[in-house]
């Protein structure tokens, strides 16, 4: 069975424009739970579903009050780090879907980019100081998924 626990980062296409999302997934055995924050004017939403080996299903509920559930359905890459399928809102619209991992690994990243930036002059200190204050910036969005 798949592990899809963690932070994903997608895009869903609506009448052939895509609409960006951030994901937080908590998986228990099949079980699935955890929110979604859409890179539009619906915002957050729960959401609830299961993962069977690789297939994984789930349904949002958007928490502004919309009485629209989506329902996803869709296929995690062998790496489990990728995920694509379909969506639907019954009887009114659907379209495709995918998901990545969002990168773990964002400290390493950020000090590769500051130590071309950031003359070593500067002190190490002051450099980490400046990666930790972008790392808040970068997690901000993902911080309003996880309350």
């Amino acid at each position: 069975m798949a592990d899809v626990s963690g932070a994903w980062l997608g895009t869903y296409w609506q009448q052939g424009q895509p609409n960006r999302f951030e994901v937080t997934l908590i998986q228990s055995g099949n079980t699935l739970s955890g929110s979604i924050l859409d890179d539009n004017h619906l915002g957050e939403a729960s959401l609830t579903g299961e993962v069977i080996g690789r297939r994984i299903s789930f349904t949002k509920r958007y928490l502004s009050g919309s009485r629209h559930t989506v329902s996803y359905t869709g296929t995690v890459s062998e790496d489990e780090s990728f995920m694509q399928g379909q969506w639907v809102v019954k009887n009114f619209d659907s379209g495709p879907w995918e998901a990545h991992r969002s990168d773990d690994n964002l400290m390493a990243e950020l000090q590769n980019r500051m130590a071309d930036r950031v003359p070593m002059s500067i002190g190490a200190h002051y450099q980490l100081s400046i990666i930790h204050y972008q790392l808040s910036i970068i997690h901000y969005p993902l911080s309003i998924v996880h309350y």
